[in-house]
């Protein structure tokens, strides 16, 4: 299972130096120089930001503390020293939600419910004809949402599919504007379905992809994407929190992402020591991006959950180390030769946000400074003593290299009281521009648009 390789190349380092170091961190936005070709460029960074980058101990937050247009900029240096003792089991206590409540975006932006009495809607997936496919694992259905009609609702609700086993992933193939089939994940398998751009219904029985995936303990979700050579991503997250895999076989396969073809050989581990990679997403550089939920029991700031993007044969630590060369604290000290080879993650995010799927923003509607940033919906938490997540995240890039900053962005699914409404699961980019987020507490979709300036 473990597939190590060096750190992140000096290249890549140089960015993040930059990005860090030219952020005067007291205005909206601030410049950045980066390493060019021919010589140097200027960019915005921090675009979008309200008021200054919050980072060291103010970068760790909880949901008091939420509100569109923060920043925040955590690094390997601010982390603190495990403290078992003072994990917690806080798990969210779920409500209605009452009187209409909206969450919160940033100005120029609105926010209305999309689709209601969905089941436990979790992933989308944008068609090329814009219908938005949503997977219901509570169900076992692939749902259609067509259309915004004048209200800003779904013209029309449609099951595509049923019958399937805890479905989390979905992907459409070959990429581009004639899918022929829909690639479905099942917690145990992938199957795919024969498809026409505009078909609300499959036109066929699933076809098996993949025979078998790991699916025995925690975490359930499969994530599906294509690379650009046309290679089949499945990440696979870990049976349990922290396992000791040189005397534990059951996490084989498993913390990975699995590189298969379209028709399901299995080539290779494309992507080894990512605890729970729930986000899997494809930019149009051909680049891999994942969001990681790190492991629980290690405090409350302890470790973040990020996101990244995987090279290809890399390690990023899981189970022995986190976040770079930090070694776990319940494991024995058996192998020192990884921690140097332990890839250290682009961004680094509040710890237990719990971030699920994950859009580049490829859209017209919203303005220049979002276009190819990554949008991040953060379930929340529940090893926090106060709860945080429960949220839209922005994570901010510049010519397609991360700066380390983060956004909240649509906040507001936590009542004063500490009790929850709402939860992100899946975000996607709609045909019309308009960011789609599913929520799987108030069972709904929400439309973020762009409407003023």
């Amino acid at each position: 299972m473990i597939s190590p390789r060096r750190t992140a190349p000096a290249s890549f380092l140089i960015c993040l130096y930059f990005a860090i170091g030219c952020s005067n961190g007291s205005s909206t936005s601030s410049t950045t120089t980066t390493m060019g070709g021919s010589g140097t460029s200027t960019m915005q960074a921090n675009a979008g930001c309200i008021g200054a980058v919050q980072t060291g101990s103010a970068a760790f937050i909880d949901y008091t503390k939420e509100t569109p247009g923060a920043c925040r900029h955590l690094t390997p240096a601010d982390l603190p020293q495990p403290n078992t003792a003072s994990s917690v089991t806080n798990g969210s206590t779920l409500v209605a939600r009452v009187n209409n409540q909206l969450p919160q975006v940033p100005s120029g932006f609105t926010v209305q419910q999309y689709a209601t009495g969905l089941n436990n809607p979790r992933l989308l997936a944008t068609a090329p004809n814009g219908d938005i496919f949503v997977a219901e694992p509570a169900a076992n259905n692939v749902v259609v949402l067509r259309g915004v009609d004048a209200t800003g609702k779904a013209q029309s609700t449609s099951t595509f599919a049923s019958g399937l086993n805890a479905l989390f992933g979905i992907a459409f193939y070959p990429v581009g504007a004639s899918p022929q089939y829909v690639y479905v994940a099942n917690v145990d398998s992938v199957v795919r379905f024969p498809y026409q751009s505009g078909d609300t219904q499959a036109r066929g029985a699933a076809q098996v992809v993949v025979a078998t995936l790991p699916h025995n303990g925690g975490h359930s979700t499969r994530t599906l994407a294509f690379t650009s050579d046309n290679r089949l991503l499945v990440s696979v997250g870990s049976a349990g929190n922290v396992t000791n895999t040189d005397t534990d076989t059951s996490e084989t396969n498993r913390a990975d992402v699995l590189a298969y073809t379209p028709d399901g050989t299995f080539l290779k581990i494309y992507a080894s020591g990512l605890r729970n990679a729930v986000g899997l997403a494809v930019n149009a550089a051909g680049a891999v991006w994942v969001s990681v939920n790190e492991r629980d029991g290690l405090g409350d700031n302890l470790p973040p959950d990020f996101v990244t993007h995987i090279q290809e044969g890399g390690f990023y630590g899981w189970p022995w180390y986190y976040i770079g060369a930090n070694p776990d604290p319940s494991l024995p000290p058996s192998h020192p030769e990884l921690a140097a080879m332990t890839i250290v993650p682009d961004t680094l995010l509040q710890p237990h946000f719990a971030p699920l799927q994950i859009a580049f923003y490829t859209g017209s509607q919203f303005p220049a400074i979002y276009n190819g940033d990554i949008f991040v919906a953060a379930h929340g938490s529940w090893n926090r003593s106060i709860r945080s997540g429960y949220e839209l995240l922005r994570v901010l890039l510049q010519n397609g290299t991360a700066t380390g900053v983060y956004e909240d962005f649509m906040t507001g699914f936590v009542n004063a009281d500490g009790t929850v409404w709402g939860r992100p699961v899946g975000v996607t980019v709609g045909s019309d521009g308009a960011l789609y987020v599913s929520d799987d507490a108030s069972n709904s979709v929400w439309r973020i648009a762009y409407t003023g300036s």
